[in-house]
């Protein structure tokens, strides 16, 4: 991803392992500053995606191979590593099909730090193509709406919903960009508006209950959004507010999107109320920041997830093409799953 430091631009990814050490963008501390975390043992890699340090389903699958190699070079006892690491979010299906994937290569004997790197190169590649399918539904002009990040900093570059935003804007489209807020982190106030900077992609910023009054303005043409995890049936698990968000899209004729790569698919679940939600500490909601918002006595729920019903779903971009949910099953037998 394009990165500006000062007066200095460069392209650099989201999570990579240097030295045995894995290194990531730390996402809690932007925009407001730009710093690398260090995870130098499991316990590290384990904190950073519990802790949010990464956060979005393909960054924290990458960020959990690397964490598995590193565990293999430290002589770590690889189920260990696997445990703990499984162990840290239960939402993002990415988590569980890296980690199946580098303990079964760890197990047959390959090289684990060559087995993550080629992960990591894979799953960036696959979201270039959904770039490349996601840009021919973007006309010149078109006004977007996304929810939360699913930009370069959730995949390692390129992002889900962000890449045929970034595509159709490098090809030279005229687009525009509503940012949700997206409470209680503010991923995208603080993540994907600091993304549109970078790319220099007009943009603003909206109160998460405010994308309903621009939907029925007119004001916006299409809604892409990420997911953490897909069922077989199309139903989709992302950051809560999105199910509000396809309703409200529905409701006012308005195409409504999902950018993933085959990694977030489970299809082993039948429908979306199979998906195991995470629910997040009440503090999330009760403070902005280091800043109690609610009085002392409150309490507050804090689901991270919601799930969107297939039915409000016009389409799912994918590596492979764009599927309608109800053509998931055509998927499955490209895949051979």
């Amino acid at each position: 991803m394009r990165i500006k430091i000062g007066n200095e631009s460069k392209e650099m990814r989201a999570v990579w392992f240097e030295d045995g050490i894995v290194k990531l963008i730390d996402q809690r501390k932007l925009p407001k500053e730009f710093v690398i975390y260090e995870a130098k043992s499991t316990e590290d890699v384990a904190y950073a995606i519990k802790e949010m340090v990464v956060r979005g389903a393909p960054a924290i699958g990458i960020t959990a191979a690397y964490g598995m190699a590193q565990a293999f070079l430290q002589g770590r006892d690889v189920n260990e590593a696997f445990e703990l690491l499984k162990n840290t979010r239960p939402t993002a299906h990415d988590l569980f099909y890296a980690l199946e994937k580098m303990k079964s290569a760890i197990l047959a004997g390959e090289d684990p730090v060559k087995k993550a790197e080629e992960y990591a190169e894979d799953i960036i590649g696959r979201c270039g193509k959904i770039g490349e399918y996601g840009e021919s539904l973007i006309k010149d002009g078109y006004r977007i709406l996304t929810h939360c990040n699913a930009g370069a900093l959730a995949v390692g570059d390129w992002g889900t919903a962000t890449a045929p935003i970034r595509m159709a804007h490098r090809k030279g489209k005229r687009i525009f960009v509503w940012v949700d807020e997206t409470r209680p982190r503010l991923q995208g106030a603080r993540l994907t508006a600091w993304e549109m900077v970078q790319e220099g992609i007009e943009h603003a910023i909206i109160a998460d209950n405010a994308a309903g009054y621009f939907m029925r303005r007119g004001e916006v043409d299409m809604v892409i959004v990420g997911a953490d995890r897909i069922a077989a049936n199309g139903d989709v698990a992302n950051k809560i507010g999105t199910y509000e968000k396809a309703v409200v899209a529905h409701e006012n004729g308005i195409p409504f999107y999902v950018a993933a790569p085959i990694s977030t698919f489970d299809f082993s679940l039948k429908s979306g109320d199979e998906i195991p939600i995470e629910e997040r500490r009440e503090d999330e909601v009760l403070f902005c920041r280091e800043c109690r918002i609610a009085p002392e006595e409150s309490r507050a729920r804090n689901p991270a997830f919601d799930v969107t019903p297939a039915k409000y779903i016009t389409g799912i971009i994918t590596e492979k093409g764009i599927f309608k949910p109800t053509e998931l099953d055509i998927l499955r037998k490209k895949l051979n799953v």
